[in-house]
């Protein structure tokens, strides 16, 4: 604009000079006419420079402006926000225990001697009273011929003793014996019987324990071990250090103890139906029922100990295995869970900040079950509330802050069902 007007005032001398020098009034006054027109220029110029100065402080103006406005926008922070979850639906929480037969025991010999023959070997099924193994003792069978002889004569001095005493008895009627030789009879009679009971006893003592030489199996399970073999010398249970013959498991129903924290403990509700995993059944559950608790938390585990019971008819599941039990926890009436990335840990207490008309309010909140990556949230939170995502610690109560808004992908997510 500045430049076409130089240019116009330049074309208005030159036409004034050309003029100057054609006309009669030019010819007459040259030098009058250069002078106004050197003026003309002169004003020009001062406008056109005017004009630039004033354009280059008004966008001066306008920048300063526009930056004063950037600066107190940057002066607001701007933070991402999370709405709390509803959590009054159950929760679910994972517990490791190791699964046990349900009845198990080792068999011991309970007579001393060879090992005649086994029947059943590890993995073999067994039945209640199935013979397993019998056992020879010569030594027990000698003491047991003895001790019926000794019974044999036993028997024979009773009964002697007996005729002796009745015979004296009957004497004392009519006086031709004493009184005290009637009363040897008797007390005679009554040692004899006493001896003969004595080897009685003593004869079914050894018969019994010659019974022992057969072994058979107390209840319906599977042999797990066995650690014995044909000519193998047997002792007694009762002598120190003997091993068992063999170890029989009842796996139609496993146990399994678990561990759970303390502050799960009202959970674990006698009656109440679990389901168990196992990394041996990838993708596999397992109905199992919590029957008995022991009322009590452990002092150094602070954990109260829970036995689930699983029925196992098909004997897949195998005793001694890592099983994974799972416990599901009511969630609290009005709880909500927000990340762990919200809290933020003050000397007052534990804090949330919360934003509520573009101003920050921090909360106090109670903390009722930690999830890991997120916490159960019991007081002071609803699932309307905008909290605050990795808030700094230096944010203060009462503070403006901006929301940041959601990018493509988190709207298209928010609106999809």
């Amino acid at each position: 604009m500045l430049s076409d007007e130089l240019e116009r005032a330049t074309m208005e001398i030159e036409t004034a000079k050309v003029r100057g020098k054609y006309t009669k009034t030019g010819s007459s006054k040259p030098g009058r006419s250069r002078k106004v027109g050197l003026m003309l220029l002169a004003a020009f110029l001062c406008a056109g420079f005017a004009l630039l100065i004033f354009s280059g402080i008004l966008s001066r103006l306008n920048a300063e402006k526009k930056l004063e406005g950037t600066v107190k926008a940057s002066a607001i922070p701007v933070v991402t926000v999370v709405h709390p979850e509803a959590t009054s639906r159950a929760q679910e929480i994972e517990l490791p225990g190791t699964t046990q037969a349900f009845t198990e025991a080792p068999i011991y010999a309970r007579t001393s001697g060879y090992l005649k023959k086994w029947y059943l070997d590890i993995g073999a099924h067994a039945k209640q009273g199935e013979l397993l193994a019998e056992i020879e003792t010569p030594e027990l069978d000698q003491q047991l011929e003895q001790a019926q002889n000794d019974l044999k004569t036993a028997q024979a001095n009773l009964q002697l003793a007996d005729v002796t005493m009745n015979r004296w008895v009957y004497l004392l009627k009519s006086n031709v014996i004493s009184k005290q030789e009637t009363d040897q009879a008797v007390s005679d009679f009554n040692a004899k019987k006493s001896t003969a009971q004595s080897a009685e006893a003593n004869v079914h003592r050894l018969e019994k324990l010659q019974e022992f030489e057969r072994v058979y199996a107390p209840f319906d399970g599977v042999i797990t071990a066995r650690d014995t073999d044909i000519g193998a010398l047997v002792q007694n249970g009762n002598s120190p250090g003997q091993k068992d013959l063999f170890r029989l498991a009842a796996i139609d129903k496993l146990r399994v103890y678990v561990a759970v924290p303390e502050v799960y403990a009202a959970a674990a509700k006698s009656g109440e139906s679990v389901t168990l995993t196992l990394d041996a059944f990838p993708g596999e559950t397992f109905a199992g029922t919590i029957v008995r608790n022991s009322n009590s938390i452990d002092l150094t585990s602070r954990t109260l100990n829970v036995e689930v019971d699983v029925d196992n008819p098909s004997g897949r599941l195998l005793p001694g295995a890592y099983a994974f039990v799972h416990l599901k926890i009511p969630g609290a009436v009005g709880a909500v869970t927000i990340p762990t990335n919200t809290l933020l840990f003050r000397a007052e207490g534990l804090r949330v900040a919360v934003v509520h008309d573009g101003a920050v309010k921090l909360l106090p909140i109670t903390v009722g079950h930690d999830y890991g990556s997120t916490v159960e949230v019991t007081s002071n939170l609803t699932a309307k509330d905008t909290v605050i995502a990795d808030p700094s610690d230096s944010i203060m109560d009462g503070a403006r802050v901006e929301i940041a808004e959601p990018g493509p992908a988190k709207v298209a997510a928010a609106k999809s069902p």
